[in-house]
């Protein structure tokens, strides 16, 4: 895999709406304003791509200047990051303009860049991921950096910070604290702070004992699950999309890869989420993995249900599978680099970056 350099103080980081356009909205322009603070905090320079803040109809009637921005932030060699401003629900209406530009694949794979993002911009990990390339999944622009609190949630910067320092051997630890969703997002809201719960179970490991290593490879289970089955009745134009340019890895791709599934903010049935994970045993990718590493639910919810599904379908495969992590949409975010490798050691509880996911 293709690893990007580490950032440094004073780099440039490019911001992109590749699937909401809500960031141009002026109703969150406190929330764009803490978020370039942050930036500023950290000493990186923001730079918001030409499209990312033409606001919700123009991104979403427009998925060809959502590709068009990603490729200038791939080609601009004062760039070092990308980071997406959110996510949303159509990020797959981009995947023709960019995977049919050999220019751009070949940019990818020759001027890397650290790319940064979680949920709906599952659909840009694969295929980054496909063209070779590491990225990391857990963050946005808007959940994270323009967190209302007075700073960033500790946990949240220290996953950051990650990108700047990228040691071998980095241990991804457990949030001692977690985070109920806002419901108030306006400009009341700024410098409140988030109402916390205890997280003193850490990472529960469901069931294996071994130590196993692997490609991260994975995202938003929903995400998955779409590229997967074809089902969702609300985007008739992603069947074809999605099958002409399938981002998912393939069975072979999958083979001793540790694969990471989150849960988005619709807090799905226990049901549904059984039969999300009986489709990938029938796909034969359960086969294919070396272990499995599960996101905490939004708010808990679902928190049991959600895994004595895993125990009960999981039961007839020798790997471990570990619960419980704060990466996705429940807060705090880690930052997981997806395409290097992974140990998941289930006698001590520990999930780490082996080697470095950064030059």
């Amino acid at each position: 895999m293709i690893k990007a350099n580490r950032l440094k103080k004073g780099d440039k980081v490019a911001i992109v709406s590749l699937s909401s356009g809500i960031l141009g909205e002026s109703f969150i322009k406190h929330e764009l304003d803490l978020g370039i603070k942050r930036l500023e905090e950290l000493e990186l320079v923001p730079v918001f791509m030409e499209n990312s803040m033409k606001g919700i109809d123009f991104i979403k009637n427009h998925p060809e200047k959502r590709a068009e921005d990603l490729k200038q932030a791939f080609a601009d060699d004062e760039i070092k990051a990308i980071i997406c401003a959110i996510g949303g629900e159509d990020a797959y209406l981009a995947l023709p303009y960019l995977l049919n530009d050999e220019i751009f694949k070949e940019t990818v794979k020759n001027n890397p860049k650290i790319f940064l993002g979680f949920s709906d911009s599952t659909t840009n990990h694969l295929m980054l991921n496909k063209l070779g390339l590491i990225t990391f999944y857990g963050q946005a622009f808007l959940t994270d950096l323009a967190e209302f609190e007075p700073e960033m949630l500790e946990y949240s910067k220290t996953a950051f910070n990650y990108l700047f320092n990228a040691p071998t051997n980095y241990e991804i630890k457990p949030s001692p604290v977690w985070y109920l969703d806002r419901t108030d997002y306006s400009p009341n809201a700024v410098g409140t702070l988030r109402e916390k719960r205890d997280n003193s179970k850490g990472y529960e490991v469901l069931k294996g004992n071994k130590i196993v290593s692997g490609k991260l490879l994975g995202g938003c289970i929903e995400i998955l699950a779409d590229y997967s089955f074809f089902e969702t009745e609300n985007y008739p134009a992603f069947e074809k999309i999605a099958k002409d340019y399938n981002p998912l890895p393939t069975l072979e791709e999958w083979k001793n890869s540790i694969m990471l599934i989150e849960t988005g903010p619709a807090k799905m049935s226990p049901e549904k989420y059984r039969n999300i994970i009986k489709k990938f045993k029938e796909m034969g990718i359960m086969n294919q993995v070396s272990g499995i590493v599960c996101g905490k639910p939004v708010d808990e919810v679902y928190y049991e249900e959600y895994k004595q599904v895993l125990i009960e379908e999981l039961e007839e495969f020798d790997f471990p599978v570990f619960y419980n992590l704060n990466i996705g949409h429940a807060y705090p975010h880690a930052i997981l680099p997806l395409g290097a490798e992974i140990e998941l050691n289930p006698n001590e509880k520990t999930i780490t970056i082996k080697n470095s996911a950064l030059n």
